[in-house]
């Protein structure tokens, strides 16, 4: 497990590595199965396009911990304070997702050394997906 960031190592405008992640039909099931979000629009080709989509779409969740995991990865286990996201647009089979994390700020509350992000989520095409703020707590 890696051990936390240092406060003192960041600087506003650092940004966390991107994670990319092709999106699949498998991602889909398991997260249906992990999350017991069993809604056919995740799963179901006939049902989904009957009901006006293109094709099943991912779960909104799923595109949110993905997210959430470039962020916890880059700042350490157990750094997260607050963690805040708005779906945009849906998540399709085959999309490579993009995530984009940016120190925005930094201070020191109640004996807390913090660091606000923005963070957001987006395909290949720069396309968002999601987007939000996170704060993380620093040693």
């Amino acid at each position: 497990m890696r051990a936390r960031r240092a406060f003192d190592d960041v600087a506003v405008g650092d940004e966390a590595p991107v994670v990319r992640h092709v999106l699949t039909r498998t991602d889909l099931v398991a997260y249906a199965g992990a999350s017991g979000d069993f809604n056919p629009m995740h799963h179901d080709e006939v049902l989904a396009t009957a009901a006006g989509q293109p094709s099943v779409f991912g779960h909104g969740m799923f595109s949110m911990g993905l997210l959430g995991t470039a962020v916890t990865g880059w700042a350490g286990a157990g750094s997260l304070v607050r963690y805040s996201v708005r779906f945009r647009r849906q998540t399709w089979p085959g999309e490579t997702l993009v995530t984009r994390v940016v120190a925005v700020g930094k201070r020191e509350e109640g004996g807390r050394r913090l660091v606000d992000l923005d963070c957001s989520l987006a395909n290949s095409d720069g396309e968002q997906k999601v987007v939000g703020s996170a704060t993380v707590a620093l040693d």
